[in-house]
């Protein structure tokens, strides 16, 4: 049976030694109501929440699922329960305005937060994830009635929120999106299209869902540039913003899915439904992305979350599961073998888990700084600052999302490498993260399209590499603090080196795409491993600084979890780091190798 306990440790080292978090609040509008006795009231009372209501059901719901019948969704047993605690607690509205029901707190909490519940359940943590998006985005295109209507309800949790984006035999490319907006005679609009993967898209823990769907006008422009944003409600609100008449949107089927089964991923119809124009006319996907930032930050937490659980859950059993003696001497002479922990093997997939995750953990939290700056500028309607932070987080972004989810996937493999042939049985729950794990990589845009728009959009056409150099000369500058410091030496000189290989990448395939356009998308890949590979290097190497200086010094933790802290960095470098060389080697190859096979020669069948 999986458990979960909240990392608390590592969080504060992150908050308060690495990030210094009260600092950084300090410049926030909010940053005020986050003190630390507020921070730490926070992280004690959601630890709780997760490790003993979250966590407990999770392995259950899995194995009972949704229930669909005649267009409802029932979802599994206790789901409700747990939602009505953590709606009644007001943890959906943590890093919203008091004005709407919110604490009022910076967002890299509500993060923090995220982190915990989907670590201990994340099926459960997509129903009150997916409204994030829906008040994000209303919050910042809303007028001033769409935000009376829809925020207070949607902050407290008493309705939920989803994004409609997906149509079948579309996906990403919106481009072939059929959902209809006509205009009404009400300033209204009537909707009619179909749905695909709408997660949270039916369900029984709230009793209005508030839709976000996109769909075209009827005199839209061709393409992505005549698609509008709408609010759609499952039930109409009254004037006093209470629910009123059942809306034309029904769920047609849930999906039968390989993992989240306890989440509802749904077909939803709109079949005439009534909706309401958020934003202007024709610039929907560019609201969009104000989602989308928010749900693949979010998605990188799913991530994070795997990596955790999995490491979690594997350390206890390599403590416990004896076989064969150890081959630098026995370890356990009183007992019939000993602990697999002492297997070199065994410590590479362990140490490879608790790499990923708290590697995973630091890149999280220090991009959450600037999704703080981001929100104070939405509440603030400063359309420059907006611009700036969403600029900023654009690059992070596809990494967080892409890197970070692929890691994923490995850190469950190696659970289940732990576990043995346990590790395929669903009661040790090792197979569940491994199958929960797989959808990461894959909702919000699949690791090909993070890669595409990181290489392609971030670094190429926007600035021809300018934002690799600008990142690269951060890490320089760090480096150049600890240049003369022996124990950092091995970390400086390695992030030195991969920096100038990194910008040399960059141009080089820059001067390619010139005669190559394919090389974009064929390197596409190995460029995102090889940037979330050094960016995750940077980050082990100044948890390493921040652990020595503690191990001096003093800090918060026991002088072994510091200790921990510089070992686990020296196995990123040592063991981890290497495989950029194979990422940098595969990138710079012509895309020939890829193009030049004739499709009808894929295979020969007779």
């Amino acid at each position: 049976m999986l458990s979960y306990k909240a990392p608390l440790r590592d969080m504060k080292f992150l908050i308060n030694e690495m990030f210094d978090y009260q600092k950084h609040y300090q410049t926030l509008d909010n940053g005020k109501n986050a003190d630390a006795e507020t921070v730490e009231m926070i992280l004690q009372g959601f630890a709780d929440f997760a490790e003993n209501v979250l966590s407990p059901i999770y392995q259950p719901a899995d194995e009972e699922g949704c229930h669909f019948n005649d267009g409802q969704v029932t979802t599994p047993k206790g789901f409700k329960e747990a939602y009505q605690q953590f709606a009644e607690g007001g943890w959906q509205g943590i890093s919203y305005p008091e004005e709407f029901g919110g604490m009022n707190l910076p967002m890299s909490l509500n993060l923090i937060k995220s982190e915990m519940m989907g670590t201990a359940n994340w099926p459960w943590a997509m129903y009150p994830g997916l409204s994030i998006g829906a008040v994000n985005t209303i919050l910042q295109y809303g007028d001033a009635t769409q935000k009376r209507i829809y925020l207070a309800k949607l902050v407290t949790g008493e309705w939920s929120g989803t994004m409609c984006l997906t149509e079948a035999g579309c996906g990403t490319d919106l481009n072939q999106m059929k959902t209809r907006a006509t205009p009404n005679e009400d300033g209204s609009y009537t909707i009619t299209g179909s749905k695909i993967f709408i997660s949270a898209g039916e369900h029984d823990l709230t009793d209005n869902i508030v839709h976000i769907v996109l769909a075209r006008l009827p005199d839209a422009p061709a393409g992505t540039k005549g698609i509008s944003l709408f609010i759609v409600p499952k039930f109409l609100p009254t004037g006093s913003g209470e629910m009123g008449e059942r809306n034309a949107v029904h769920c047609g089927s849930i999906e039968h899915k390989m993992g989240i089964s306890s989440s509802a991923t749904c077909v939803l119809n709109f079949d005439g439904a009534t909706g309401y124009l958020l934003g202007e006319p024709n610039k929907g996907l560019k609201a969009m992305f104000t989602y989308m930032n928010t749900a693949r930050i979010g998605t990188g937490v799913q991530g994070l979350a795997h990596m955790e659980l999995a490491f979690q859950n594997s350390l206890p059993y390599a403590k416990e599961r004896r076989s064969m003696r150890a081959l630098s001497g026995t370890k356990e002479p009183n007992q019939a073998a000993d602990a697999i922990i002492h297997h070199a093997d065994v410590r590479r997939m362990l140490l490879t888990q608790k790499a990923f995750a708290e590697g995973a953990r630091s890149m999280i939290y220090h991009t959450a700084r600037y999704a703080d700056k981001l929100a104070e500028a939405v509440v603030k309607g400063d359309e420059a600052a907006i611009k700036q932070w969403d600029d900023k987080l654009g690059f992070f972004t596809p990494i967080i999302k892409g890197f970070i989810t692929e890691l994923s996937i490995e850190a469950a493999k190696h659970g289940q490498q732990i576990y043995g042939g346990h590790g395929y049985i669903k009661e040790a729950g090792m197979e569940l993260i491994a199958r929960d794990a797989r959808i990461s990589t894959l909702y919000e845009g699949t690791t090909g399209v993070q890669a595409l728009d990181l290489l392609g959009r971030k670094v190429l056409l926007q600035g021809g590499g300018k934002v690799i150099r600008d990142y690269t000369a951060g890490i320089m500058k760090w480096c150049g603090e600890y240049a003369l410091d022996k124990e950092m030496r091995k970390y400086v000189w390695a992030l030195t080196k991969l920096c100038a290989e990194w910008n040399m990448l960059t141009a080089r395939l820059l001067l390619t795409a010139r005669k190559d356009r394919d090389i974009v998308s064929a390197a596409s890949d190995d460029f995102l491993m090889y940037s979330g590979y050094v960016m995750m290097a940077y980050h082990w190497a100044r948890m390493a600084a921040v652990s020595f200086d503690k191990l001096k010094n003093g800090g918060e933790q026991p002088k072994e979890f510091y200790l921990a802290k510089t070992q686990t960095a020296e196995f990123y470098f040592d063991k981890i780091l290497p495989r950029t060389s194979a990422h940098a080697e595969s990138m710079t190859t012509p895309s020939s190798s890829m193009t030049q096979m004739q499709i009808e020669h894929f295979a020969f069948l007779d």
